[in-house]
């Protein structure tokens, strides 16, 4: 399986935040057997370590992308098998309805995202768009079997397979932040032919759309020396300022702000320059959101760099990415990672 291919897997799996196991054992069995360690964390993060060849202590780099997704929870069960829920991270309840799901209770049940239609809707409803209270979801099932086999608090996944685009482009659910998972991938399979000394923990991070929980303790655990947080940025698009995007298909985006270390953005981009490797310089000037912010603000603090692959629709189900970008990403990071070694870590410390 390439790692394309495995995208498509990690897309189509399930793992609302706080319940990424299942995902993880897939990204867990891809990787096993190619790498020094793999670890769960108490909280649930995957942590996969690729040791360097350097003499010991070798300076520790750490890669981190989350896993979780967002998704719904159930909050009801009503009469004729009707499902009332409520948000699970930053759901957008415009394009919930007609959606297909999955909940996830005894068994998974396959469901679709319902809501009073426009023909029986009151003059002051059709003007307005559903508020999550107004979307219920039918299992099709009696209200004694639904109540037997659905709970309050069982989890609920989007039902949507990925979608190959022309141009290599992809879309799909979960993009974000899958996409920066497989990412990981390819940075792991590039360094498996290179010399580095630095020793590589790439971390698939838990709970980062309601807090990025996940990055916060595994930092206190590995304590890196360079943390590179890896996610997602609003790609181009029509109706949106070319400022606040980045554009597919012409590599990552290497955040620049207070977020960042200077010498890391410094170091990036003159290996991106050396190797004629496409980026964009995405700006923030109130950063936060990402992994970054916890990475950054660990112990005494951690020198930092967000790396953005860009995404159209965030947050939809049919969030939209360009191949190329990934792979111009991860051959960027592996030479990044070739050239980090114990005299230019201490120098990080020196502005």
């Amino acid at each position: 399986m390439d790692t394309r291919q495995l995208l498509h897997e990690l897309s189509q799996g399930a793992g609302v935040s706080g319940y990424e196991s299942g995902v993880s054992q897939i990204l867990a069995d891809y990787l096993s057997g190619s790498v020094d360690e793999i670890r769960e964390d108490p909280l649930g993060n995957l942590v996969i370590l690729k040791k360097g060849a350097g003499d010991e202590p070798r300076p520790k780099i750490m890669l981190a992308a989350h896993m979780d997704e967002i998704g719904l929870v159930v909050t009801k069960i009503e009469d004729r098998g009707f499902v009332r829920f409520a948000p699970m991270g930053g759901v957008d309840q415009r394009v919930l309805p007609g959606q297909e799901v999955i909940v996830h209770g005894q068994v998974d049940l396959h469901g679709v995202v319902g809501a009073k239609p426009p023909h029986v809707q009151e003059p002051d409803e059709a003007k307005n768009a559903y508020k999550m209270e107004d979307l219920f979801i039918d299992l099709a099932l009696s209200t004694q079997r639904a109540q037997e086999l659905v709970s309050v608090g069982d989890m609920v996944t989007l039902l949507r397979e990925p979608v190959q685009l022309e141009n290599e482009r992809l879309a799909g659910k979960a993009m974000d932040d899958r996409a920066g998972v497989a990412l990981m991938v390819e940075v792991l399979k590039h360094l498996q032919s290179m010399q580095h000394t630095a020793d590589v923990y790439a971390v698939a991070t838990v709970q980062e759309e309601v807090g990025l929980r996940g990055a916060t303790v595994s930092t206190y655990g590995i304590v890196p020396d360079v943390g590179i947080a890896i996610d997602v940025g609003h790609g181009d698009m029509t109706g949106v300022p070319k400022a606040d995007t980045i554009p597919l298909g012409q590599g990552p985006g290497i955040g620049y702000g207070p977020h960042v270390h200077p010498k890391l953005f410094d170091k990036l981009t003159e290996i991106a320059t050396e190797w004629n490797i496409d980026y964009s310089v995405e700006v923030a000037n109130t950063p936060g959101g990402t992994d970054a912010y916890a990475i950054q603000v660990t112990q005494a603090g951690i020198p930092t760099v967000l790396i953005s692959l860009p995404l159209r629709y965030m947050h939809t189900p049919v969030e939209t990415l360009d191949w190329g970008d990934v792979k111009k990403a991860g051959r960027l990071l592996a030479l990044f990672i070739s050239k980090v070694t114990p005299d230019w870590v201490e120098g990080l410390r020196c502005f």
